[in-house]
């Protein structure tokens, strides 16, 4: 076999190969192996037909067919291999001459991953936020606290803002009552927005016993967007009652003996968390850092097929769980098609250049993924997509996913690599060190690079 390589564009080849017909025997046996079992000849036994006399009556033409379908897969592999190429996707195959007892010529166009040149990243430098906890931020989390320990008691009067009323409710649209538009004994916190918009005023006023209606757009359901008429009947109203803040509530609502050593621990969580958020930002800013210092061409079939991806998940799985069509999303986030589409498409840009440096970084370094990282990448995996780690597991080795999650640990390490070398600031200018924060780090990195290889994390495919 002879094969050579055109550069077409920097991420597309087209490879030209001539195969001696010598090298199809084995490929033309089994084409007149496959035939002999799926057809019958009057005198002769299934599968003991003569290879002339399959010639003479299903033609040459079908044997030759079945035999170049057969060898072209390892054809192109060979081909491939020789040239050492990164082909992405599948390839455009042409036949150019097929000439019977002679020879074989095709062609194959395929996208290849770009020859990247990885520069010094050593002089990144980003700013972050500075990890500031106010007094105000602790007391904000123990006011949640202490409103998840509230108590709630009958009253004989209107409802008023805060309370927890018991509703029922009935939505019309066209003057007909949907049949998913009936609830009875709903609890509902009024000005906690989680019910329909204007039910709040609708409410409120109210004593046990009366109703109001009023008109609302529907949020889900069989007529979700639509504008719907909704009577809501108030069955009980109830005050919530906060205890007080004091080390006996301490007591009530953590393992803490008082109130102060609360609110210390409050202040501790806070600040774990805007590190956390601090050491993600570090990771987003350096890699939108490394991404300008590299000249990185983008395939247009692999920005297709992610573009295309990414809009799939987003109306088929993340909109299709909430009842949301993509018009009403895009309504509600304030954004017009052709904003949704840019957006879309740089997004989709940038995972696939983020994929395709940070994995030349892996081959630079020469970095690699052990079994522990690994197994740690995948019960967090596990975790986030609401499977046990055994089924996870599962369902990647089924799914022939375990090199998909390899190369999530070995660019998350990437990553890292280079937010090391980074010289990270926060907005005070004082400099980060982010060793302390190693395991949020390794996180975040994994959760930056995840999306270069799917638009939206999903459970793997069983």
């Amino acid at each position: 076999m002879k094969s050579a390589v055109e550069t077409l564009n920097p991420t597309r080849v087209r490879l030209t190969v001539e195969v001696p017909f010598e090298e199809l025997k084995d490929s033309l046996d089994a084409a007149y192996k496959k035939i002999n079992q799926q057809v019958t000849v009057k005198g002769f036994r299934k599968g003991k037909i003569p290879a002339r006399v399959i010639d003479q009556r299903f033609g040459r033409g079908a044997v030759l067919e079945e035999a170049v379908n057969d060898a072209l897969p390892k054809l192109y592999t060979e081909a491939v291999n020789e040239a050492e190429l990164n082909p992405l996707g599948q390839p455009e195959v042409d036949i150019t001459e097929l000439k019977d007892n002679e020879l074989l010529s095709f062609t194959a166009e395929v996208d290849v991953r770009p020859t990247i040149e990885i520069p010094d990243y050593s002089g990144i430098e980003v700013e972050v936020d500075a990890v500031e906890v106010t007094d105000e931020d602790v007391e904000k989390s123990v006011q949640q606290l202490r409103d998840r320990f509230a108590s709630t008691s009958p009253v004989e009067r209107a409802a008023e803002d805060g309370d927890v009323v018991t509703i029922d409710l009935e939505a019309k649209v066209d003057g007909e009552v949907l049949e998913d538009g009936v609830a009875k004994d709903v609890s509902y916190t009024i000005g906690s927005g989680e019910l329909l918009d204007g039910i709040d005023d609708a409410v409120k006023g109210l004593s046990a016993g009366e109703e109001a209606t009023f008109t609302s757009e529907l949020k889900g359901g069989s007529a979700a967007g639509r504008e719907a008429e909704v009577t809501v009947k108030v069955t009980q109203v109830a005050a919530r009652e906060l205890p007080e803040l004091d080390d006996e509530f301490a007591q009530l609502a953590s393992e803490f003996d008082t109130l102060e050593e609360l609110k210390a621990d409050s202040r501790k969580r806070l600040e774990n968390m805007k590190q956390y958020d601090q050491a993600t930002q570090a990771q987003e800013r350096v890699l939108d850092k490394l991404l300008e210092l590299v000249e990185v061409p983008v395939p247009e079939k692999l920005l297709e097929d992610e573009i295309n991806t990414r809009k799939h998940n987003l109306e088929h799985h993340q909109l299709g769980q909430m009842g949301l069509t993509l018009d009403r999303y895009l309504e509600i986030q304030g954004k017009t098609a052709e904003e949704f589409e840019t957006e879309t498409r740089e997004a989709a840009i940038k995972g696939i250049k983020t994929q395709f440096v940070l994995d030349e970084l892996v081959n630079k370094e020469k970095l690699n993924v052990n079994q522990e990282e690994l197994t740690e990448h995948l019960m967090r995996r596990a975790a986030s997509s609401g499977m046990s780690p055994d089924q996870f597991a599962q369902a990647v080795v089924e799914g022939g996913q375990v090199p998909m999650l390899v190369g999530e640990v070995a660019r998350g390490k990437a990553l890292a690599l280079v937010v090391e070398a980074a010289t990270v600031k926060d907005t005070n200018g004082e400099i980060v060190d982010l060793d302390d924060e190693e395991e949020s780090e390794e996180e975040s990195a994994e959760a930056s690079t995840d999306a270069s290889a799917e638009a939206t994390e999903e459970k793997p495919e069983a």
